[in-house]
């Protein structure tokens, strides 16, 4: 028999957890400032639910004002539960709106059967909710990605694109008009799914369009979830540096001056032609391009 008094303590910690980790991207990131009015968008899933409980509980603590509304996309995908979340946000007692856009329709037509709809169907999503964002004058656009979204995305782009390239914390559109945060940043999913269990929040599964799983990110989160298990800390010193980049150890001479990288002038004693002699080798190779 499980001790309630032992249970109340592990859901009690585990909140306070999240709430720090939240909090803590949201302060180094400055994803939300006084006076933002936040649109929350609420796919049914177990981490937006929590960036949305999460999010409430810091409104309450934080010492500025900002708002929360929440917005969930009806695709119009076959079978779509509809009452779901409009009856847990009216109990919730937030505000929220409910936009219906068949989507599935335009996805079905343009993917081949059997391939996976996720990129179309994110790219037109993400088109509805700026839109969406400037009728509800929303400063901040929050989504629920969480720190294994993040890894997933380096090891994607690595192994698949060959770039040293996530999914940021904070990002703004690239017609600048949007501002796109996502608080779950530091957030393990290990912890949102233990969250979700406990709160038992009213899942709506993400496969109801048949789409086939993209079985590269789930690939990605297979070896992640392998090396957490043989290897403790790999994933957390993997996700660290991120946080600890040093473009003049990498090749990216976009990103760092290898080409103007020079002797400091504290070493004028050294011979003239030593100094010069990275510059020479620069234009040579330069002429054999």
């Amino acid at each position: 028999m499980i001790d309630p008094r032992k249970s109340s303590f592990e859901e009690n910690k585990l909140d306070k957890k999240l709430c720090r980790l939240v909090g803590q991207a949201i302060a180094d990131f400055g994803m939300i400032a006084d006076g933002d009015k936040v649109m929350v968008c609420l796919s049914g899933g177990k981490d937006s639910y929590t960036m949305l409980d999460i999010l409430m509980k810091l409104r309450e603590r934080a010492p500025i004002q900002f708002e929360i509304i929440v917005v969930n996309l009806d695709q119009r995908q076959p079978n779509f539960p509809e009452a779901i979340l409009p009856n847990y946000l009216t109990k919730l007692g937030v505000p929220f709106h409910i936009e219906k856009q068949d989507t599935y329709s335009i996805v079905k037509r343009v993917i081949p059967e059997g391939k996976t709809t996720c990129g179309l169907c994110s790219r037109l999503r993400r088109g509805i909710l700026y839109r969406v964002a400037d009728e509800l004058g929303a400063t901040k656009i929050a989504l629920g990605h969480h720190r294994d979204d993040i890894l997933e995305t380096l090891l994607l782009n690595i192994f698949y694109g060959g770039k040293l390239k996530g999914m940021p914390a904070k990002l703004r559109s690239d017609d600048g008009r949007h501002i796109v945060i996502r608080p779950l940043a530091y957030v393990p999913e290990k912890l949102i799914e233990r969250y979700a269990q406990i709160e038992q929040f009213p899942i709506i599964p993400c496969d109801l369009c048949g789409s086939q799983p993209n079985l590269q990110r789930g690939a990605m989160k297979e070896l992640l979830r392998d090396w957490e298990k043989k290897f403790p800390g790999r994933v957390e010193n993997l996700f660290r540096a991120m946080h600890h980049i040093v473009p003049s150890h990498l090749l990216d001479h976009q990103a760092f001056d290898f080409e103007n990288l020079a002797i400091s002038e504290e070493t004028e004693d050294l011979p003239s032609a030593l100094k010069s002699h990275e510059t020479t080798v620069s234009l040579v190779f330069k002429e054999l391009i």
